[in-house]
């Protein structure tokens, strides 16, 4: 399905009825990561938004920088045309950065929050660079130089040795991302606030899913946010790594599913 938010062509996936689910995919990804959890969890009793953010999957790609505000914005728009009030939202990686400005802009929008392989910490001046470096790499030669970063970070050891398809599949994604949407993510990440002090300000019901073998969000990462967030429920997934909730599907339904039933009517 598509949808014109904010002067930009927003592809996205819908599933199911009930309240509402938004799902927001990292980077350099798109909405067919959640195609394990479309159904599920539209099958527990939910309507299941997952978007192609700007610049990504069969989204506009826009030149950029893409900033979180304005990532943060297309859903707010998205979720206006398609007439939700209030959603439950889980976000991933860089989703995860946009569900944090999404709690600090627009808390009343958000039922709750869902914190999947994701931090609260911003760049530091290094990890910047590196961004601004690639961002500048992936408009001069495309995909490929993101793809041997990514490849690398996104899953844990045990997939990549009995799981081939699926990486092959991921890396088929990322491979189609045009290089202004890699540039404009790059960008936006490499800029994006610290939002660590904040998290006992988010008074949503929240729930943090991590990979235990995360290399892109590591063990740590997600320590800070169930410190720092008050009462937040949390998983931790054995031989998952950033693509946790491809990794490890029915763990993560489950975990998933649990969390959305205990959330007050």
């Amino acid at each position: 399905m598509n949808c014109i938010v904010n002067d930009i062509n927003i592809a996205y996936d819908e599933a199911g009825q009930g309240p509402a689910v938004l799902l927001i995919h990292g980077f350099p990804l798109n909405r067919q990561m959640w195609q394990p959890q479309l159904k599920p969890i539209a099958n527990a009793g939910y309507r299941v938004i997952a978007p192609d953010l700007r610049g990504f999957g069969a989204s506009d790609a826009p030149t950029g920088p893409y900033s979180m505000d304005l990532l943060a914005d297309d859903m707010i728009a998205l979720m206006d045309a398609l007439k939700i009030d209030k959603t439950v939202i889980g976000g991933m990686s860089m989703g995860g950065y946009i569900l944090m400005n999404l709690l600090e802009r627009y808390p009343e929008r958000v039922r709750a929050a869902c914190f999947i392989a994701t931090r609260s910490n911003a760049d530091d001046e290094a990890g910047r660079e590196r961004r601004k470096a690639m961002a500048a790499e992936a408009e001069r030669l495309g995909a490929n130089p993101i793809i041997k970063i990514f490849a690398e970070l996104l899953f844990a050891a045990e997939t990549s040795q009995e799981s081939p398809a699926l990486i092959a599949r991921v890396t088929a994604w990322m491979r189609e991302t045009r290089p202004q949407g890699l540039a404009g993510g790059l960008l936006g990440m490499s800029d994006r606030k610290d939002y660590t002090a904040l998290l006992p300000t988010f008074k949503q019901p929240s729930l943090v899913i991590a990979g235990a073998e995360d290399r892109a969000a590591p063990a740590e990462t997600a320590e800070t946010l169930i410190h720092g967030l008050a009462g937040c429920r949390s998983k931790v997934i054995e031989k998952a790594g950033h693509m946790v909730n491809m990794e490890q599907p029915e763990i993560f339904n489950e975990t998933m599913i649990s969390f959305l039933k205990s959330l007050p009517e």
